[in-house]
């Protein structure tokens, strides 16, 4: 039987082990980390590490990446802006991401699985298809990570050098909005991450084990890892450019301190005004969030298989 469009884990995770292996014997005591783990907990742990490794290795690639959003200027002055602000500056704002992005994406990873089980079970009963099911797990991991908005929220305004004066640390960050305006201010932005979030969890795990199966089937263990690599950047790059006004208008709305909370439309009019109705300058910074997610969303699906094989 042909596997299911969103069965993309389990046809990915039942692959043989021959790769991690020496001589004929694990590389890792059989069960051991699994056991300490549980059996669905290591779905999150390999999520949260691989998002660890990306952040580290990509962070300056976002910072350019964010000024090109923001300003709607050139790659190139963007990293003349950041050359400008100094090499202490250029890992300012790190914190944030590396703890939103290791925790959403082992939100992403585990809840996926989680909800799946959950609902699986349930539509076993009900009759309901299993493409569908996975479907909705999918969209309510993605949702249940937009939780975590403030901590986009606070990334962007460490980002922006229009800021730097204001806010000097995470921590200095989140007091001065909570003190200042409330909790409700911390979650400015999350309406156009809800609508990003969920159907790009849908695509990702969706596309997945089909993008996979049309790949040359790997025989070793680099041979896996370029595979998930290649698997995980395609997705990455391609929903990163699908998705990328809806990060446009996020920026914009996060890069505001009090004020009205502006609806997404209102806010992407805004954008459209400013940069000429054009949509090549809306999509300003594109071509480098595309090699970006390329590499991140490799860096993480290739990870997060290794690791899941290995634990």
């Amino acid at each position: 039987m042909a596997v299911s469009t969103m069965d993309s884990k389990s046809a990915q995770t039942s692959q043989p082990q021959a790769a991690l292996t020496k001589g004929g014997h694990s590389l890792l005591p059989a069960g051991v980390l699994s056991a300490k783990l549980g059996n669905h907990g290591r779905h999150y742990v390999c999520g949260s590490i691989a998002a660890f490794t990306n952040i580290v290795v990509t962070f300056p690639i976002q910072k350019v990446l964010f000024r090109q959003q923001l300003h709607g200027v050139s790659a190139t002055e963007a990293v003349r802006q950041l050359q400008r602000d100094g090499l202490r500056n250029l890992y300012r704002g790190l914190l944030p991401p590396l703890l939103q992005k290791s925790t959403t994406v082992a939100i992403m990873f585990g809840l996926y699985e989680d909800f799946s089980r959950v609902l699986l079970d349930r539509a076993v009963c009900t009759g309901v298809p299993e493409l569908v099911t996975r479907s909705f797990a999918a969209a309510l991991a993605g949702t249940t990570e937009a939780l975590l908005t403030p901590f986009e929220r606070v990334q962007t305004l460490l980002q922006d050098h229009r800021h730097y004066g204001r806010f000097n640390n995470t921590a200095h960050t989140f007091r001065t909005l909570l003190s200042e305006y409330g909790v409700r201010e911390c979650y400015r932005g999350l309406v156009p991450i809800l609508l990003r979030n969920g159907p790009s969890n849908v695509l990702f795990f969706g596309l997945r084990g089909p993008i996979k199966e049309q790949l040359p089937e790997a025989t070793s263990r680099a041979g896996h890892l370029v595979i998930d690599f290649v698997c995980g950047g395609l997705l990455g790059a391609g929903l990163g450019i699908m998705f990328y006004p809806l990060n446009v208008v996020k920026s914009r709305a996060q890069s505001q301190v009090g004020g009205a909370f502006q609806p997404c439309r209102k806010v992407l009019l805004t954008v459209w005004r400013e940069r000429g109705g054009s949509l090549a300058m809306l999509f300003r910074g594109a071509h480098l969030n595309y090699h970006r997610s390329l590499l991140s969303w490799g860096i993480i699906n290739a990870t997060y298989e290794l690791l899941l094989k290995i634990i």
